[in-house]
């Protein structure tokens, strides 16, 4: 039996609606609240939810509990860990992030998870995901009304590009590990992605100058990228609502991008997809045209 975390999340959802799809495995979703019959409760942070939940489970998915301070996450991640490790739970996936991201904010709690996942008595897979193409695509659509009237896309991405993947692409790797996983451990053999760490950054770099190009074809008159300070941002985010540790997660990337870091120099990405990834231009043309997006955060990778 596969159970899937964080189904109320998008990456969650997507993958355990994948799963569900598949005639031959037993499907469990996990939630927060577990007020469905057929779902159960996985409470991160009520622990005493995690027995029960997780009993008889072969395949967990973990999908890493964002939208909290590092200190929460670790918690959260830890207390899971040794719920899996209590009942049973024979081979752990966790959703990781690239290691193009190593120098970000947001890699503290998925680096120390891992660590934890690998000195745990069960087989674990990392799926190391890349960055989410919703950050190039919202700060397009945030900014598609200025950047019409002025011809400016303005942002601080300086001169770097950042590589980014669509989530159902990444939703579709989890599916396909985790049904292997499952089927290899019904067949009486260990599962072939048994120990490894998958590299999944997009393979397609955006900079501030290709939104610019994209923005430009859309509305069909010249838009140019004109680079902004991260005390700009700053100032931008203080009163967009955000967390605070939202705005730090969000000002982090972008000092990793305008330093040039964010490009990933590979990816395993192309090996587990069924076909070519999803075309992060025509997402975001398709965003813009559209009115899509508004949020930039980076607070969560769920």
């Amino acid at each position: 039996m596969i159970l899937v975390t964080g189904i109320s999340g998008s990456l969650g959802g997507l993958v355990h609606r994948g799963l569900s799809d598949l005639d031959d495995l037993t499907v469990v979703p996990g939630s927060h609240s577990g007020d469905d019959t057929a779902t159960r409760r996985i409470d991160f942070d009520d622990p005493a939810t995690l027995a029960a939940g997780l009993r008889g489970v072969d395949v967990l998915v973990m999908i890493s509990a964002g939208y909290a301070e590092d200190d929460v996450v670790l918690a959260r991640h830890g207390a899971v860990v040794d719920a899996a490790a209590a009942a049973g739970v024979r081979h752990v996936i966790y959703t990781s992030l690239a290691g193009s991201g190593d120098l970000m904010t947001i890699a503290l709690p998925h680096r120390w998870t891992e660590n934890r996942l690998a000195a745990a008595p069960f087989e674990v897979t990392i799926l190391r995901n890349g960055l989410y193409a919703e950050v190039p695509v919202g700060l397009a659509v945030a900014g598609a009304a200025a950047s019409a009237e002025s011809g400016l896309f303005a942002a601080p991405f300086g001169t770097g590009r950042i590589s980014v993947v669509a989530r159902e692409d990444l939703a579709e790797v989890a599916v396909r590990v985790a049904a292997e996983t499952e089927r290899d451990l019904a067949a009486g053999r260990r599962s072939r992605h048994a120990g490894k760490v998958y590299e999944l950054a997009g393979v397609t770099a955006i900079g501030g100058s290709d939104i610019a190009e994209i923005l430009s074809e859309s509305f069909g008159r010249a838009v140019n990228y004109s680079p902004i300070s991260l005390t700009e941002m700053r100032n931008m985010l203080q009163g967009s609502g955000l967390e605070p540790y939202q705005i730090t997660h969000t000002l982090s990337l972008f000092a990793n991008l305008g330093a040039g870091l964010l490009e990933a120099s590979g990816t395993d990405l192309l090996e587990l997809l069924p076909t070519a990834p999803r075309d992060v231009r025509a997402l975001i043309t398709d965003a813009v045209r559209a009115g899509g997006y508004q949020s930039v955060s980076v607070g969560s990778t769920r």
